[in-house]
């Protein structure tokens, strides 16, 4: 049944691949460019429509294949220095302008989920939707009260569809797993497992209202960065209300230049909240395409951000924050040995690569990028050179990083849009720096033992106490080693008797059936009596072992 699902889902994928006519597309890339002529022999050719461009074919292919397709889609709209401007443009719908679904259905959701009318819950409701995304679409509503809230509501049968391209994924990870050279470090199950983990956590709102109201709590009283309140009276696992939040929306770099915003300040401000999130608060909003991200400019000097759509957020151990944090420490100060023991130390890369080696690898990718701004950096050529270098290394890819890493290009992204002199390593030095030196300096040794001195004081009663049941503990333990030692002693000299004892059965039974064979001959040659003698002796043998090893009991 599952094998049969998944046939039913890749031909549906190719049904839409066809229509839209992307399998002309691919053969029209540089790398299948040899194969051109056969574009005029692809299906797409013939039926697909002559009046949409590659942008919009490709945009609505993605908006029809479902929500991970849309994720991916919405990845590479920030990526305007990887893609052509036409098909970035059509991507960029994919952020907040997706196809919706009616509003009667909406409301039929709404009204269902609350066992109520409409009427009864809201004062009023707006049956167009203000934006819809691969997993919901928002409508705007006032409470009895007299406060705006946007409603949030899944789409309808959005689990389901997850499930079939979830399976998918997992039937392509195995077959790269097994098959592809670069498959087990790549680790592509564990990065499944992961997505997977991610896209069911997005489509729990109840959830999602939990990390909103976090996040609002990590930045309260905050001048970089607002989040909307949550009415926990009305949310529900697949319907969320949350306060109508108005700014201007992040892709409009033209807007906010006409209206004199800062934007190397804001450029700056953003990776002080990306970096703040991930470090000290280890709680990073991980889905910061534009679509997410808008502007209060009631400041022009300092206008600060508003983030919605709190779906997918990161965490990092503790020890990943720490690797993450002095490595990128050693990158700004061009430290590549300290870079090259760091991916070591952490397992990042295999124990027996030779640090030197790995160091000169790591040079060469990233000297040639510092002192410069985001626009004179070709990150398309960076991430393939450090692709290159982690195959050569068999440095393993690890899963709990791809929501950073996803961030990362989204945040590069938006940065080459809003400010591109913006300088990367500059901004976020100082941040790591001071991180740093609260969690391993002096200062991080100061304020661990006026954490814990409460704490020392309230137990400094109990020390007496706790060092007698410290020593009498110590005594049992010696105690019980001692027992222990005795009891695996005897049991190696029990084991020792039964291997002697096995080797006797088995050596006295191979003699005693011997002796049987030679005496059960019928026909005897010269050496009668010889044979005899023989077989009555093996027998003899063999029955003073087994008599030997039965005593030995």
């Amino acid at each position: 049944m599952k094998f049969i699902r998944q046939l039913l889902r890749l031909l549906a994928i190719y049904r839409v691949i066809v229509r839209y006519g992307l399998d002309e597309l691919l053969l029209s890339t540089k790398i299948f460019r040899p194969l051109r002529l056969f574009a005029y022999f692809a299906p797409g050719h013939w039926i697909r429509s002559k009046e949409l461009t590659r942008g919009m074919r490709i945009r609505l292919a993605l908006e029809e294949l479902g929500p991970i397709f849309i994720k991916f889609g919405q990845i590479l709209s920030v990526r305007r220095d990887l893609l052509p401007d036409d098909i970035a443009l059509e991507l960029a719908k994919l952020q907040d302008a997706v196809a919706p679904f009616h509003g009667d259905e909406a409301r039929k959701i709404i009204e269902k989920a609350y066992a109520r009318s409409m009427e009864e819950v809201f004062a009023e409701f707006d049956n167009t939707p203000l934006a819809a995304a691969s997993i919901a679409q928002v409508h705007v509503a006032r409470l009895h009260n007299g406060r705006e809230v946007v409603i949030k509501v899944l789409r309808p049968c959005v689990q389901a569809q997850i499930r079939k391209d979830i399976e998918l994924l997992y039937l392509f990870a195995g077959i790269a797993n097994r098959y592809w050279a670069d498959g087990r470090r790549l680790r592509p199950k564990e990065v499944v497992a992961e997505f997977e983990k991610t896209l069911y956590d997005e489509v729990d709102l109840i959830k999602e209202a939990a990390n909103a109201t976090q996040l609002k709590r990590n930045f309260k009283d905050s001048e970089l960065l607002y989040v909307p309140d949550v009415e926990w009276d009305y949310t529900l696992p697949n319907l969320l209300v949350m306060e109508r939040i108005g700014g201007i929306s992040i892709s409009e770099i033209t807007t906010l230049k006409r209206l004199g915003v800062d934007l190397k300040y804001l450029a700056n401000a953003g990776v002080e909240i990306f970096f703040t999130q991930v470090f000290r608060d280890n709680f990073f909003h991980a889905d910061m395409h534009p679509g997410n991200i808008f502007i209060d400019i009631k400041s022009s000097h300092r206008p600060h951000y508003i983030a919605v759509d709190f779906g997918i957020m990161g965490t990092l151990s503790t020890e990943d924050q720490h690797y993450l944090a002095a490595n990128f420490i050693a990158f700004f100060r061009r430290d590549y040995r300290r870079v090259a023991e760091l991916h070591v130390h952490s397992g990042w890369v295999p124990q027996g690569t030779r640090v030197e080696e790995f160091e000169g690898a790591i040079r060469s990718v990233c000297e040639p990028i510092f002192d410069k701004p985001l626009k004179e950096i070709s990150f398309g050529m960076v991430l393939l050179r450090l692709f290159q270098t982690a195959r050569r290394f068999n440095m393993e890819v690890q899963p709990q990083l791809v929501l950073l890493q996803k961030t990362l290009l989204n945040i590069e992204g938006l940065g080459r849009q809003m400010y591109p002199e913006l300088d990367l390593w500059k901004t976020a030095k100082p941040f790591l720096e001071r991180w740093m030196d609260e969690r391993v300096g002096l200062r991080a040794f100061l304020k661990g033992i006026r954490t814990n001195l409460p704490l020392w004081a309230e137990n400094f009663p109990e020390i007496p106490r706790l060092i007698h049941e410290s020593l009498v503990q110590r005594e049992e333990d010696s105690a019980n080693i001692k027992r222990l030692t005795y009891e695996i002693t005897d049991l190696r000299k029990g084991m020792q008797q039964w291997h002697e004892r096995i080797i006797l059965i088995i050596v006295g039974c191979t003699l005693v059936v011997s002796s049987a064979i030679i005496m059960s001959l019928k026909t005897w040659s010269f050496f009668n009596i010889d044979m005899l003698m023989l077989g009555f002796l093996l027998g003899g043998i063999g029955s003073l072992m087994l008599l030997f090893a039965w005593g030995k009991r």
